[in-house]
């Protein structure tokens, strides 16, 4: 598994895994029976992941995922170089429909020659769209990065979670932000920290809210489809998805996003 080869990264890696214990007991708070269950792998350049996949009475599926590794060749880069890669990155398929599925991800990267931050949290409600809950989950995002970078990281979200051949956006925003990076480091990663800190308040007030909503088999349907437009982003457009392929990571651990059944 994972060898730390410095004391940043070590920080790193430590908040990593107690935000993904976090986040881990929080959803399980809903749970009466069911429980993560936890695999491990190992990436062929060094390093690896472990994932946490639950399928409960109230989260379908849901995945929380940390992963740090190392390689040779930097993806998407035209200077090829090695490369370490930590992060956390979540999905959750939630059983009721007017429960939204939400995404988060924090990452950090560093190569010999320089490093940054990105990551973000996004809603998608899966046909049952509330007012309160979108105003909910973006003034925690506002709270947590003041408002310039807020409208910045918002407008990321909007521009990245667009699904260009359904001319619409993937849910109801966010944030999102990649290569962030200052010429202060230490700001730089209160401010990622922040990000990752934040993400349980602003979806569990959410989740409270509509956990005992009644539903119908309409109801399952029209969310079952909405899904499939998740899929498609997924698989064509997100970025994530296609560094975890460049990079050689865990094909299971990367199709977690994946919701349990969606249809066309």
């Amino acid at each position: 598994m994972l060898q730390v080869e410095s004391e940043k990264q070590e920080r790193i890696v430590t908040y990593l895994k107690d935000l993904r214990d976090q986040i881990v007991q929080g959803f399980e708070g809903f749970e009466k029976n069911k429980r993560f269950q936890r695999k491990l792998w190992d990436h062929h350049g060094g390093g690896g992941g472990e994932m946490s996949l639950l399928r409960g009475e109230v989260f379908e599926k849901a995945a929380v995922n940390w992963s740090g590794v190392y390689g040779k060749e930097l993806p998407f880069k035209e200077d090829k170089q090695p490369f370490f890669a930590t992060g956390v990155s979540l999905i959750t398929h939630m059983m009721n429909p007017f429960m939204p599925t939400v995404h988060m991800n924090v990452r950090y990267i560093e190569t010999a020659h320089t490093s940054w931050f990105g990551g973000g949290y996004d809603l998608t409600p899966m046909g049952f769209e509330k007012e309160a809950d979108t105003q909910h989950f973006h003034c925690v995002a506002r709270n947590a990065l003041g408002d310039t970078l807020y409208e910045k990281f918002s407008q990321e979200a909007a521009d990245y979670y667009y699904i260009k051949h359904r001319k619409k956006e993937r849910g109801v925003g966010g944030i999102f932000f990649d290569h962030y990076k200052t010429k202060h480091f230490e700001k730089d990663l209160s401010l990622w920290k922040n990000v990752g800190s934040t993400f349980l308040d602003a979806i569990l007030p959410i989740y409270h809210r509509h956990a005992e909503h009644p539903y119908t088999k309409e109801d399952k349907a029209r969310q079952n489809a909405l899904r499939a437009h998740y899929v498609e982003f997924n698989l064509l457009y997100d970025r994530g998805t296609k560094f975890g392929f460049l990079s050689g990571g865990n094909p299971e651990a990367i199709l977690c996003s994946m919701p349990p059944i969606a249809t066309w």
